[in-house]
């Protein structure tokens, strides 16, 4: 019998968007289990926490259709990526490609982690061409400018970013006091 194989679909998924749940359903079409590692990354300034996220992420998965959710497993990491990836026994990495300017970036990480962990490989997924546009970082943007996100992600995540966009507008602004 053959080992299974794992694979890891690491990101800050802050939201998680209908891109990222393109590459979930195809990636789980690809390995045996995966792993989806939300990582903490606070030097992005998240929206939300990384519990949160977390949270978020699993009520996403729970919604797949064809089991695929039963396979799938999310987990919070605040290592290396390839410490993770060997911690839960991973061999392979996906990562989602959206446009040119992505691969620049996921080749030189795809190059250090290789030197890190020759035994895993990096697996680039092209975005689906409906889903090439979208990114957590414009989706939080138009949100957060009273735009309409429902294009971008699922009813849920849109529910939470309203209620967390309305939370920060309730929010009285401090005013720094003019010099005297």
């Amino acid at each position: 019998m053959t080992e299974p194989r794992i694979g890891i679909y690491p990101g800050t998924f802050d939201p998680i968007t209908n891109g990222h749940m393109d590459i979930i359903r195809r990636a789980a079409r690809i390995v045996d289990r995966l792993v989806i590692g939300v990582a903490r990354n606070d030097g992005k300034g998240p929206l939300f926490a990384t519990d949160e996220r977390v949270e978020i992420v699993r009520d996403e998965i729970a919604h797949l259709e064809n089991g695929d959710a039963e396979r799938i497993e999310v987990r919070a990491f605040d290592s290396l990526l390839m410490s993770f990836a060997q911690s839960v026994g991973a061999k392979v990495v996906i990562r989602g490609l959206r446009a040119v300017s992505d691969f620049e970036y996921e080749f030189q990480m795809a190059g250090m982690n290789a030197r890190l962990n020759p035994e895993i490989e990096t697996v680039f997924l092209m975005a689906s061409d409906r889903f090439q546009f979208i990114s957590s970082r414009f989706v939080k943007e138009i949100g957060g400018l009273g735009g309409e996100v429902s294009h971008f992600v699922s009813p849920r995540v849109a529910v939470r970013l309203l209620d967390r966009f309305a939370a920060g507008r309730a929010k009285p602004r401090r005013r720094v006091a003019a010099a005297d």
